[in-house]
This record gives C-alpha cells, sequence and structure tokens, in this order.
C-alpha cells in the first residue's frame, strides 16, 4: 500500500522505517528542514524501559503543590485561557489513583519493553550508531522517604519481569563512580541494569538515511495545513505544496497531532508539556555519569552522550511558548553541579527546550481511529525515545493488518470516551 506519515520525529521516522519493512510504499511530510528537528532534538537521552511510569499517581497532587512552590522547580504552571489544559488536568488527576497508576505503568512497561527489545534488533540488523550506551540509568533519592515509596514501583518491575536492583549508597557509587564525591547528599537508589542511553535526533537523523535509501521518499519543509475525509475514510492532506494521497495515513506530530484531527472529530487528550535540557562537553571523564542518573527530587536526568552531557527536565505547562526562561535552566544547573560539580561547565552548555505530547494516563496512542485508513502514534510524552521503535512497529503491524507481537487494545484510542 501507499502510506503517508505525518511527522518525521523520531515516532514518526521509526514508523516510516517499520512500514518500509513491511513492504509498503511510505513517504513523510514535515515542516521541518530533517528529521528529528523538534522534540526529539535534545531530549533527556533515556531509553528507559523500567523507569516507564505515568506521572499521574497516588499522592501526586499533593506533591504538585510542593513542587510549584519548590526554588528549583520540577513542575511550572502558566494560567491559560484556552489550549485545554484544565480538561487534561482534570483527566490527569482522576489517574491519580492506586489502581490506575498500577494499570497505566504496566501498559508502559509493556510497550517500552517490547520497543527496547526492537531497538536492540534493529542495531544488531544496521550496525546504527547514535552514541548509545548500555549500562543501565540510576534514579537517585535523596531522602528515606523516597526510598521508601519505591516499592511500589518495584512490584510492578517485578510482575513484569523487568531486572532492578535497589541499592544503599555503597551500590550508587559502584554504578556511577564519580558519585563518590558527593556521597552525602543521597540516601541510595534503584539502578535498572536494562536500560539505555542515546542521542535521539542522531539515530533519527540516521535512521531516516537508511529508511531514504530503502526507498522511503521525505518530504521536507512542507507545512501540513489540513486532513481531507469523505464517506469513513480520509482521502487527502492537503499541504502548502499541494495535496497528498494514500491509501493509509498515519498522524505522528506529537502535540501537534491535537488540533490537526479536531476537525474530523477525531479528539485525543494530547498536551504539550514543555521540557528543557541542557548540552555541554565533558571536561573530566571521571568526575562525569557512566549512564544516566535521574535526581528523584528535582526529576533531572543527566546523561552522558558520547564526549557530551544531556542534562534534562522539568515540566512546564505553558501551551505551545518555545520561549528559553532562565529560571528553568537554573534548575538543570543546579542538578549538574550539585551532584556532578567537575564534570563540565554550564557556561558553555546549549540551552533547548522542546514540547512533549503528554496523555493524561502517560500511555502513547497508538493504533486506528474512526476512519477505516487513519492511524495514529502519537502521545509518548517524556518517553517518545524509549517507546519508538515499538510504537513504529506495532504501528507498521496495525497498519498492515498483521497480528501484532503485543497486547495493544489497551495503547488505542478506544480507552478514552468518546472516541
Amino acid at each position: 500500500m501507499r502510506v503517508l506519515v505525518l511527522g518525521s520525529g523520531v515516532v514518526g521516522v521509526t514508523s516510516a522505517w517499520y512500514l518500509a519493512q513491511a513492504g509498503h510504499e511510505v513517504t513523510v511530510l514535515d515542516r521541518q528542514p530533517g528529521a528529528g528537528m523538534e522534540t526529539s532534538f535534545a531530549n533527556a537521552g533515556q531509553v528507559s524501559p523500567g523507569y516507564s511510569a505515568p506521572w499521574a499517581g497516588p499522592g501526586i497532587p499533593i506533591k504538585a503543590m510542593k513542587w510549584l512552590m519548590m526554588r528549583y522547580r520540577p513542575l511550572v504552571l502558566w494560567p491559560q485561557a484556552k489550549g485545554g489544559l484544565y480538561p487534561w488536568l482534570a483527566r490527569m488527576l482522576a489517574n491519580c489513583t492506586e489502581a490506575a497508576y498500577a494499570n497505566n505503568k504496566a501498559r508502559m512497561v509493556r510497550i517500552a519493553e517490547y520497543s527496547r527489545d526492537a531497538l536492540l534488533a534493529l542495531r544488531a540488523e544496521t550496525g546504527i550508531q547514535y552514541d548509545q550506551r548500555t549500562q543501565g540509568t540510576l534514579q537517585l533519592f535523596r531522602t528515606q522517604k523516597q526510598l521508601d515509596a519505591v516499592q511500589a514501583d518495584v512490584a510492578v518491575l517485578r510482575k513484569s519481569g523487568v531486572a532492578h536492583e535497589v541499592l544503599d549508597v555503597a551500590g550508587c557509587i559502584a554504578a556511577e563512580p564519580a558519585l563518590a564525591r558527593v556521597s552525602q547528599k543521597f540516601v541510595g537508589g534503584l539502578r535498572l541494569p536494562g536500560d539505555e542511553t542515546g542521542d535521539a535526533f542522531l539515530f533519527t537523523q540516521r535512521l531516516a538515511e537508511m529508511a531514504a535509501a530503502r526507498g522511503v521518499v521525505f518530504r521536507q519543509g512542507v507545512s501540513i495545513q489540513a486532513i481531507e475525509q469523505e464517506g469513513g475514510e480520509v482521502t487527502g492532506v492537503v499541504t502548502d505544496q499541494g495535496r497528498f494521497t494514500a491509501d493509509r495515513y498515519v498522524v505522528a506530530l506529537g502535540s501537534h497531532s491535537t488540533a490537526l484531527l479536531r476537525p474530523l472529530a477525531v479528539s485525543i487528550p494530547v498536551y504539550p508539556v514543555k521540557g528543557y535540557s541542557l548540552t555541554l562537553p565533558v571536561r573530566d571523564a571521571d568526575a562525569a555519569p557512566v549512564s544516566t542518573v535521574m535526581d528523584e527530587t528535582y526529576k533531572i536526568a543527566v546523561t552522558r552522550l558520547g564526549d557530551r552531557i544531556r542534562v534534562g527536565g522539568t515540566a512546564e505547562l505553558a501551551g505551545f511558548s518555545l520561549k528559553l526562561r532562565k529560571p528553568r535552566r537554573e534548575t538543570l544547573e543546579h542538578t549538574l553541579t550539585d551532584l556532578f560539580p567537575d564534570a563540565g561547565n554550564p557556561a558553555e552548555a546549549q540551552f533547548w527546550t522542546g514540547l512533549r505530547p503528554m496523555t493524561p494516563d502517560g500511555t502513547p496512542i497508538v493504533g486506528p481511529t474512526r476512519y477505516r485508513n487513519l492511524f495514529l502514534n502519537t502521545g509518548h510524552g517524556t518517553l517518545g525515545w524509549t517507546m519508538a521503535c515499538g510504537s513504529g512497529r506495532l504501528l507498521a503491524d496495525l497498519v498492515s493488518a498483521r497480528a501484532p507481537e503485543i497486547a495493544h487494545n489497551d495503547l488505542a484510542l478506544t480507552r478514552y470516551a468518546p472516541a
């Protein structure tokens, strides 16, 4: 079939790759001049199935109020008259129960673990390189209360068969030797040895090149204006460079999927949660992380990417604003200098922001819609890089009417009502 993929971020490109592998004639449209230029460009760098968890959980409303009052805030909320923030927040709060958290985390881990396996297979097949490391990730706890609370996550990890280790201070230092310099600042951690790290932008660019070599057509610099429909199916996509048609259509536009789908009466609860990052050169390799360290207090990840360090995190609810705000930079710099004071010079860092497409329950939307030839692959939140290969492979199976390798009905849009 002829398949038109809208979006060339990491999710769109992996979708295109697996669709082409399935034998389809694939074209990708995107407004940017190259692949991976928006949310995939400078994310935290984690491929972290074991750390996959929804933001909505028991106790989050109270924690959120505390986060909003912190000097180095993990959460920032800007009041908005429009944009759908408050209905989205209401749906998120409805997921802040123990039962919802366990259910949402279990399906997130399912697609994330599947994605990690798909990434391993892709790497073995193609030899793709993207500053990857396979040395696990470490969630670092500064207080005993945080360490005690991890048992709920451990129960889900154990049920899902995910390798994990709860570590004391010495165990954390054994995993990340540079932390010996600040051992008094934490009490323990949760290590996920099966997790990986890597540069999502490099991966996306290089996979796009490989896909193009296998026949995928990338039309970059094309602004998508509308999706046309008639009689229960999509009939074309209108752009500033003409009209494109196909047999099947895939929307993988992250946060921008919501507005494009609204005229079709396809309602998806995806909101842009703004994240920030710093990227800087390593100054002292012995003082830098060997993989990813996630600071649980400030929700900041410090990741080693080759000879660079990526510091990523914060959640700012500010609509589609891409303004770089100085206080967010200060939060990122604080975690870096507090945990890895000699690793690099923050003054040399590139400061970046991107919009994470977040659903209220944290789980992506992958699958069909009310239109027989329109499919979705969006809503991955902070885990687009983690879930990209698995989501792309699942999407290709669904488009191809093949039986997927994992349970998938609870990842579809039908879990929300009305669809």
